[in-house]
């Protein structure tokens, strides 16, 4: 058993989440029982996901995308208020990390994609940020276009969307997961041959044309599912309690 409190202290300071701006608070967003024996983690904290936390038996519910963005309204009514409203009444706690989660240079969504194609020589996608969301790395040796897709849809999702440019080979990759779709032009600006992301827009056709950057869209949901489960693991195993990772099948 651990003490909720003393999981949001060690969560805020792995991460550092005091030194992000954010579009909504990252850490403890809804209070519920102190004691925590077990905790379910998803991308987002949608009604089948607080469902799934009901029936483990979870006492806190660990997220990337929790409530109360900027810019949304605020009483707490409608399907934000059923969603809510249930956490409540099983006093449930959320905790919800966003850019902080992106960011880390272990437990990120941006590391696992790293990882996961085996990308070598990690920078920054923009130098001015101080915990970079988004990266540039290199292909250990260049590749062809059609193999890059394949190897983006075995290992982060078999509908990847690609958008072409001309660049024949890939080996300069930049990356930043979720709606980060238009930051297509640092990856232009640090001569990168691909770039990849979650979400797609109707300007990415253009800007991947006349850029000359391969965009490929991988999904919002399948490019940041990592970060959870890895924060998800780090606190089962730093304070021995019991994890379990719910898979909502979004295709977006």
């Amino acid at each position: 058993m651990a003490n909720l409190n003393d999981i949001i202290q060690w969560c805020d300071q792995t991460l550092k989440t005091q030194e992000f701006k954010d579009y909504a608070p990252n850490g403890l967003q809804i209070e519920g029982k102190q004691d925590v024996k077990k905790f379910l983690c998803a991308v987002t904290a949608s009604q089948d996901t607080i469902d799934a936390c009901i029936a483990e038996g979870a006492d806190v519910l660990l997220v990337h995308h929790g409530y109360f963005w900027k810019g949304e309204p605020y009483p707490i009514t409608g399907m934000r208020g059923e969603r809510i409203k249930k956490l409540i009444q099983h006093d449930i706690s959320l905790i919800a990390y966003h850019l902080p989660l992106d960011a880390h240079p272990s437990l990120g969504n941006n590391a696992a994609i790293a990882e996961l194609l085996k990308l070598e020589n990690i920078q920054p996608l923009d130098f001015n940020d101080k915990h970079p969301i988004g990266n540039v790395a290199t292909l250990k040796s260049p590749i062809s276009v059609s193999e890059f897709q394949t190897l983006l849809k075995n290992n982060i999702n078999p509908n990847t969307l690609h958008l072409s440019a001309q660049r024949e080979m890939i080996q300069r990759i930049g990356y930043c997961t979720g709606a980060a779709q238009d930051f297509i032009s640092k990856a232009s600006e640090q001569l990168c041959d691909a770039y990849i992301s979650g979400e797609v827009s109707e300007r990415t056709f253009y800007e991947a044309k006349e850029l000359n950057v391969h965009y490929f869209a991988c999904g919002h949901h399948a490019t940041e599912r990592y970060g959870v489960q890895r924060l998800g693991k780090a606190i089962a195993e730093q304070f021995g309690i019991t994890y379990h990772y719910f898979e909502q099948d979004n295709p977006v």
